[in-house]
């Protein structure tokens, strides 16, 4: 296990990492709690070499849930200065059925709000007129169906996000490979993905270390400047 984490590790930086591109989306963990019955609450902290999250949801009834999610990106800047981040803030309402005795099927309707920014100082010798910088705020309108097994000791849950991800309020002027950014993210201000994802949950009863992959689609613009994969690790507890 301990060798499993040094090379998952090694992959977050180098996925993370090396990017020199300008990138205006990084998908967030998805939130599975897999609540079973009122009053449970499930909590996560995950991440990589590059985000921070923090995600919660409780059962406010036996078939309705509520789940909230934060999500910090703060990866390092290059050594040239180019650079970016980004934050989201997310909260949603849910329906919950067990199907079968560990099986339980959970469906979320998520509103996120959030911005981005990237700096690439590197682009001002060459454009001297601009600021070298771009940010913008942005929405996420979300379904997330999740189908989940659930033992004692670990979990399996398939989940897919299918989302909206809108763009607005433009600050900046960046001029990368000669093409003005803020026009580009303009022209691309509104972007339907879809999000499949496999999350694995093991240890003790009421706390395991999860695992989550994911593949983003972008069926809008499968050229759109964002990262596609996400590989997230971090705490699950249940009560």
């Amino acid at each position: 296990m301990k060798n499993i984490y040094s090379l998952s590790i090694l992959v977050f930086i180098f996925v993370f990492g090396m990017s020199c591109n300008p990138t205006f989306y990084v998908p967030n963990t998805q939130n599975v709690p897999m609540i079973g019955e009122k009053g449970q609450v499930n909590l996560s902290i995950a991440g990589n070499a590059n985000q921070v999250e923090i995600q919660g949801a409780y059962g406010l009834s036996s078939k309705f849930t509520l789940q909230a999610n934060t999500a910090f990106y703060v990866p390092r800047d290059l050594d040239n200065g180019n650079g970016g981040g980004g934050k989201l803030f997310e909260l949603g309402l849910g329906y919950y059925k067990p199907i079968r005795e560990r099986i339980i099927f959970e469906t979320y309707a998520l509103f996120g709000i959030g911005g981005m920014e990237n700096h690439f100082p590197t682009t001002l010798t060459a454009n001297p007129n601009t600021t070298g910088k771009i940010s913008a705020l942005l929405n996420r309108y979300t379904i997330q169906p999740i189908l989940g097994f659930n033992e004692k000791y670990y979990s399996v849950i398939f989940s897919s996000r299918f989302s909206s991800l809108n763009y607005g309020n433009y600050k900046g002027s960046l001029i990368f490979d000669n093409a003005d950014q803020t026009e580009y993210l303009k022209a691309n201000r509104i972007n339907f993905l879809i999000e499949p994802a496999l999350t694995v949950r093991v240890g003790s009863e009421k706390i395991k270390f999860q695992l989550q992959v994911m593949h983003s689609f972008n069926l809008s613009n499968d050229l759109f400047k964002q990262e596609d994969d996400l590989i997230s690790m971090g705490l699950n507890f249940h009560f």
